[in-house]
Formats: C-alpha cells, sequence, structure tokens
C-alpha cells in the first residue's frame, strides 16, 4: 500500500490546521500487470502448440509471441501445484502434500498454504498492485467450504482484493458452486440461456480488469486466472463438440504419433527423442470393436471441444487487453497444474462418480455413452475421457496425473512479455519447477520478498529465477535438482539424470523398486537404465532422502484415486469413521453444510418435526448431492418422500402411504447398509411404519453438497421437482444421527441405532 506522512500542522480546530500530506512515491510505478492462467488436468501434448491438432489459436498466439518450455515441472495434482506456483517453495515445504481436502494438523498437510510462505498476491499488495483471482482455487479444506467459514485459507485472506469462483477440487461446468469473496452466491444464469462456467470466469476476469484500470490506471494488476477446464467433468457447448465429430476415429495409438511426430516437426522436442510404450493398462485401438471405438472418440470429442472453447474465453481475455492497450504491458504466465487425468478408468465415464480406477473396467459406460451419444457433454452429463486418451494427452511420456514420472509432472508452460522477450516463438530446454514461476515473476519486477507480511515472519522462495533465459537459451538458471512426492510415488531430478519410483500398485514402501532414467539424452524418459548405473541410481536415491528431509515431505500420504478401494477397505476393516449426531432447531432458512454428514453412505436416520399450517406446504427438508447421485428427503402433494439416487441411473424412490395432516408432524427416514450390495430404507409417519424398500447394488455413491430445507445446485430427483424447491412450511426441528464406520456388524449398528 502506499504510505503517506502528514506534513501539516495541527491545531484546536479546522481553523488552524494545515492539512497536507507527503505521498512516498509508489514502488509499483511502471511495473507491469502480472497474469497467472491455469488449465487444470490438461496434458503435454493437448494444445496445438504442443503437437496436437486441437485447435487452441488463442493459447498458441501466446506461445507465438513468447516463449514455450519443454522441460517445466508441475507436483503431479492440482492443490499442491496451485500452492508452489503462488508461493514459489515446495508443495510439501508450504503445507500442501497433496490436495487441501483434508486438514490433518500435519505440518505438510495444513488445509492451506502455512502463512510463513505468502502468496504472490501477498507480496505484491506490500508493492502497492491490486490484486484479483477468477476461477478455481482449491486451497481450503473441504470442511471450510460451505460460505460459513472459516475464512483464513480463502482467497481474500490470501492478499487477492476480489474473487469470484469456486473453492472445490472440480466444478460443474453447467451448475458451479460460486462464492464471490467469501460469500456463497447463485449463478447468474442457467445453461438454457447461454451460461457455462469458463465464459463466466472470464467475463468477471474482465471486469474486475476494467474497473480496476478505469479507477487507478496509474496502478498495475496481479489477476489469477485458474479454470476448472481441462479438469472432469467435460462440459462444453455442443456446437463446439460437433466441430471434432469423427476426428478421433483414428484412436489414441494414432493420435500418440501423429502428435509426436507433430512435436518434433514444430521444434518443440528434441529430434532424438523417443515415443515410450503403449501405457500397459490401455488396450491397443485395433483390438476393439466397433461399439468401443466409437464411444470412445466421442468422449475425446467432447474433452477436443471443451478445450476450443476454453482457448476461446482466453482469446477474449487476450483481445480485451490488446483494445485497452494493456497487453504488452502485462507478464502472461500459462501453465497446466498437472499431467493428463487417468481418473476415468479404461472405459471412461457418463458419470465420473462410477469410480477412479485406472485398472478396471466399466462396461456398462460403454452402453451409456451410445445411449446419449449425442448429448454427452451437456448439463445432464458428467464425463471423462478412459485412460487410453489421457495416455495420448501426455505424449510422448509415460503414466498420467497424480504419478511423477514425466506424463504426471512435465507440463506446458509459456510466457508472453515483449519487453524482455525477443525470440518470440522461442523453445526453451532448461529444466525449471513451478515453484521457479514466482521467483522468476518477482525477479522480472525488481522486488524481494519482504521479511514480514501481516506480521508473520516469511521463509525465503525455494524456487530459482530464470529470467536469464529469457534472452539466452543456453544459460544456466542454476536449477540442478528437484524432487517430486505424491501419494507415495516418488522421483528425484539431478543434473540430467532422474531416479523414479511408481508405489501406486505396492502399497508397500519396502517393495518399491527404483528406475532410472538419463533424461538428459532419453527425453521421453524410455530407458529404464537403473541395472547399468547402479551407482548412480543409489546417488539420486540418497539425493531424494536428502531433498525429502529438507522440504517437509513425510509423512507420505498413500492415498489417491488410484487408491480408493484398497483406501475403504481398509476403512471398513477398522479405521474409524466418526459419527454425525446434531439436531437443528427452527430451521428457517436454507443452510448448507460444511461437510457432507454421510447420511446416504452410512447407516443413518433423519427426524423431522414439522409445524404444517395447510396441506400446500411442500418441498425440500435434507438433500445431499446432486442430479448425478445423492439422497433427498420432501413434502410432496401431501406425502413424504425419499429418494435414492445411484448415480443418476439407478432411483429408489419410497412414498409415505398416509397423507400428511395438519398440526405437528413427526417423520423419519432410517437407512441400514447390509453389506456393500444393499442398504434397506424404511418411513415413518407419526411413529408407524408408512414405507419400506430395498436398495440393491450399491458399491460407491457420490459425496457432495448436503443442505437443510433446500436442494443445492441440481435436483436429486429431476422427476419430482426443480431445485431448489425450498420447503415453505415450517420446520421445528431436524436431527441426523449417523453411525460412525467403526462397528462393523449391521446387527451392532442396529442395536446402537435402535431400530425396531
Amino acid at each position: 500500500m502506499i504510505k503517506k506522512k502528514f506534513t501539516g500542522r495541527l491545531g484546536r480546530s479546522m481553523f488552524d490546521t494545515k492539512v497536507s500530506f507527503e505521498e512516498a512515491p509508489s514502488p509499483s510505478r511502471n511495473k507491469p500487470n502480472v497474469i497467472y492462467i491455469v488449465m487444470d488436468d490438461l496434458g503435454f501434448a493437448q494444445l496445438g502448440c504442443y503437437g496436437s491438432d486441437i485447435d487452441t489459436p488463442n493459447i498458441d498466439r501466446l506461445a507465438k509471441e513468447g516463449l514455450r518450455y519443454n522441460n517445466f515441472h508441475t507436483t503431479a495434482i492440482c492443490s499442491a501445484t496451485r500452492a508452489s506456483l503462488l508461493t514459489g517453495a515446495n508443495h510439501h515445504s508450504c503445507g500442501v502434500n497433496t490436495t487441501t481436502d483434508t486438514a490433518l494438523g500435519l505440518p505438510n498437510q495444513q488445509g492451506g498454504i502455512d502463512p510463513q510462505f505468502s502468496t504472490i498476491a501477498e507480496i505484491l499488495k506490500e508493492y502497492d498492485y491490486r490484486t484479483m483471482a477468477v476461477g478455481k482455487w482449491h486451497l481450503s479444506s473441504y470442511t471450510e467450504r460451505s460460505g460459513e467459514g472459516p475464512y483464513h485459507n480463502y482467497p481474500l485472506s490470501k492478499g487477492f482484493d476480489t474473487y469470484y469462483g469456486f473453492l472445490d477440487a472440480h466444478n460443474d461446468q453447467w451448475h458451479p458452486s460460486l462464492t464471490r469473496d467469501n460469500t456463497r452466491i447463485d449463478q447468474p444464469a442457467e445453461p438454457k440461456d447461454g451460461y457455462h462456467a469458463s465464459e463466466d470466469f472470464v467475463d468477471n476476469a474482465i471486469q474486475y480488469i476494467y474497473r480496476h484500470h478505469f479507477s487507478y490506471p496509474d496502478q498495475p494488476f496481479f489477476l489469477y486466472l485458474a479454470f476448472g477446464a481441462m479438469h472432469s467433468p467435460h462440459h462444453a457447448p455442443k456446437e463446439y463438440i460437433d466441430r471434432y465429430k469423427g476426428k478421433f476415429d483414428e484412436g489414441w495409438d494414432a493420435k500418440r504419433q501423429q502428435w509426436f511426430e507433430r512435436q518434433k516437426q514444430i521444434g518443440l522436442i528434441p529430434t532424438n527423442a523417443e515415443l515410450t510404450d503403449r501405457n500397459e493398462h490401455v488396450p491397443a485401438w485395433d483390438s476393439l470393436d466397433d461399439k468401443h471405438k466409437k464411444a470412445y472418440a466421442r468422449f475425446m470429442e467432447v474433452f477436443a471441444g471443451m478445450l476450443t472453447h476454453t482457448d476461446e474465453q482466453i482469446g477474449r481475455l487476450i483481445d480485451y487487453l490488446e483494445k485497452s492497450d494493456l497487453l504488452d504491458n502485462t507478464v502472461i504466465v500459462f501453465l497446466s497444474d498437472n499431467g493428463a487425468s487417468a481418473e476415468g478408468g479404461k472405459d471412461g465415464h457418463y458419470n465420473q462418480a462410477a469410480g477412479m480406477d485406472i485398472t478396471s473396467d466399466y462396461p456398462d459406460e460403454v452402453d451409456i455413452i451410445l445411449k446419449n451419444y449425442d448429448t454427452i457433454g451437456d448439463e445432464f452429463s458428467m464425463p471423462h475421457y478412459p485412460t487410453g486418451w489421457a495416455n495420448a494427452g501426455n505424449t510422448p511420456f509415460q503414466w498420467y496425473k497424480a504419478w511423477t514420472y514425466e506424463g504426471g509432472v512435465k507440463d506446458p508452460l509459456i510466457i508472453r512479455y515483449p519487453s524482455e522477450i525477443q525470440d518470440r516463438g522461442g523453445v526453451r530446454e532448461q529444466f525449471c519447477h513451478v515453484s521457479d514461476i514466482t521467483p522468476t515473476v518477482m525477479d522480472i519486477l525488481g522486488f524481494e520478498k519482504p521479511e514480514y507480511i501481516k506480521g508473520v515472519h516469511q521463509k525465503p522462495f525455494e524456487g530459482t529465477s530464470f529470467r536469464k533465459a529469457f534472452k539466452d537459451p543456453d544459460a544456466d538458471t542454476g536449477k540442478h535438482v528437484q524432487y517430486f512426492e505424491m501419494y507415495g510415488n516418488r522421483s528425484i531430478y539431478k543434473e540430467g539424470w532422474k531416479a523414479v519410483v511408481n508405489h501406486t500398485f505396492t502399497g508397500d514402501y519396502s517393495k518399491d523398486k527404483w528406475e532410472l532414467y538419463h533424461v538428459e539424452k532419453d527425453y521421453s524418459e524410455k530407458y529404464d537404465v537403473a541395472e547399468k548405473y547402479p551407482q548412480k541410481l543409489e546417488e539420486l536415491k540418497e539425493e531424494w532422502l536428502i531433498q525429502a528431509a529438507r522440504y517437509n515431505v513425510f509423512p507420505m500420504d498413500k492415498f489417491g484415486f488410484h487408491a480408493y478401494k484398497a483406501q475403504m477397505a481398509e476403512r471398513l476393516g477398522g479405521v474409524i469413521v466418526p459419527a454425525f449426531h446434531r439436531t437443528y432447531k427452527n430451521v428457517l432458512y436454507p443452510y448448507e453444510f460444511t461437510s457432507d454428514p454421510g447420511i446416504a453412505e452410512r447407516n443413518s436416520i433423519v427426524h423431522v418435526v414439522l409445524e404444517r399450517k395447510d396441506s400446500k406446504e411442500e418441498g425440500v427438508l435434507l438433500a445431499t448431492g446432486d442430479r448425478f447421485g445423492g439422497v433427498t428427503l420432501y413434502i410432496q402433494d401431501d406425502h413424504f418422500h425419499y429418494v435414492y439416487n445411484y448415480l443418476g441411473q439407478k432411483f429408489t424412490h419410497l412414498v409415505s402411504d398416509v397423507n400428511l395432516s395438519t398440526g405437528t408432524v413427526i417423520l423419519e427416514a432410517r437407512l441400514v447398509r447390509n453389506g456393500a450390495d444393499s442398504i434397506e430404507i424404511t418411513l415413518f409417519v407419526n411413529g408407524v411404519k408408512s414405507a419400506k424398500a430395498e436398495h440393491t447394488g450399491i458399491n460407491y455413491l457420490k459425496m457432495g453438497k448436503a443442505s437443510l430445507r433446500c436442494d443445492l445446485i441440481t435436483s436429486v430427483y429431476e422427476e419430482g421437482y426443480h431445485a431448489p424447491y425450498e420447503y415453505n412450511g415450517d420446520i421445528s426441528e431436524i436431527e441426523i444421527n449417523v453411525e460412525s464406520l467403526d462397528i462393523p456388524e449391521t446387527k451392532q449398528i442396529e442395536k446402537a441405532m435402535k431400530i425396531d
């Protein structure tokens, strides 16, 4: 902030007081604006300027007018990369070992960024910059995202003057859960009126810059624009998807080869680079039947349409900057947060909540896709493409997001800043890491990190500026060592060599097998030379331990999307998931829970007391989830309704067999799990059993937003009502009792819950 010093004279009244100030010159005067554009789950090869045939003309323009990096690395997953980007530190050091969904209180898993590592927004505020954030945040814990706080990990507490976007890991692009500053808000329009989150985010980014530029034209700004794209669900207007109809019918093997050859043609990768083998969990395209080929190709058409649509939004921002004479005085940094995602599994998903295991088949998905072929990507789908397309998206590398092979950590990076970049359209090959970006930007601006920010003593940057490589393509930036760790997957880069361990499929650290790659000569990380250079491997393994101890890596967290089934088995084997017991009195307004209480996934009783004045009172009493899976309890046509929505595919709908009276009405819904394959649901009205049903085939139910007195986002049961369908009567009390998972037998659970 600009400091003003009072230089006048104080009198007894304003008549004999002289008012004058000496204003210190702003340290930001004549400094450039800074924009970080972050894409989600975008693979190394998926941009046009990185080798693909997907149309990304606006991002390609940034590359043509700036620099592309072919040796840039991230942390392999979203929250961790964002924390490292914003702080200039390694992600374990600043308290974000994986995602911030849980806050265990460990030094490396705080559920947010450690205040000793202030964000670039907090730093630039000290130098009189205006700061604004738009889009995906994912740097607060799951329990902090309801809008009720605490807010210490929200953008406004991390240096941003304004914020508009979503706080979660991923979001429905057609029906996002939006927050402005510290307040949850409704989306401004419906999909039928042309709404899409990516368009909305760029609208707000432009408006923020517009208002700032008109109000304070001499003050530079920092914009953090983080898209939900290209994370699943892959959502885009149909006209963008249809542009790619038939363009991926050749399959992922052909596209991998084509994109690899084009990467060489455009000078992106070394001419001696080799294409890694198709991943072992991906079938050869030619081995598939026509049915599978058609479904799989459509998934990629949807992804490509979404990418082109997102590129168009970035183009709108660039056009605005150019027309406002701001573009060339802005440092633009474009990157992806990790490699392409294999979370869609071998068959992909129409509804991504169906599972996240790359080794599993989901044969029903192919039939579902073909049945909904023309509508996949719209608001009634939640799609994620098959693993084979992620393998192609990471060309020429192996593995994916969450792995520390190059496929997980080597990502696109483009920097545009004409004042310092003369080699426009050039490629830089120096090893660099996401923690190096903010130190590089600070080097450009000529600013040091303050010793104290908001009264907190600051730890120094851990990244290294690579600014000197802007002008000298052969410059030594000083970055010679970098460790990686994600869910126990580990690697270490040192002076042209890289050691890697794939912990995903071992589970036991003692059984991990390290691999060694001479990446200075083997760009694609194709040839494991561990047996040929055992001493070098031991050197790197030792170096990994040194770096891990230095940067707060321990303890490692083994849970990831690839270990979901093992994690749930461990939980059911005795790890306690806490019970939830709470009573809400006088429920006057809609209320969003700070976290899902678990009524859909564990044994539960919901007890409701109503004071009904007439038979027209109706609406949602309690709901969790959305149209893609969840549970809803509501009143309609004078009856008590309960719907269990399994993945948007199977609905168990119970209706009370009696009309509800006026006056005091007591309702109760009881859910009991009978193992993994069946649940029993019973409804009571005024203590009398009124409906009962069994729901079979349960193996996983999507957790989501939960709320009292309304249904958030989209309707859990769209045949019954349209969200939010707020209850219009008096709710005296809602009591929720959800059992923990520390009691393994159903009979014991029933006894504990006193279910007859």
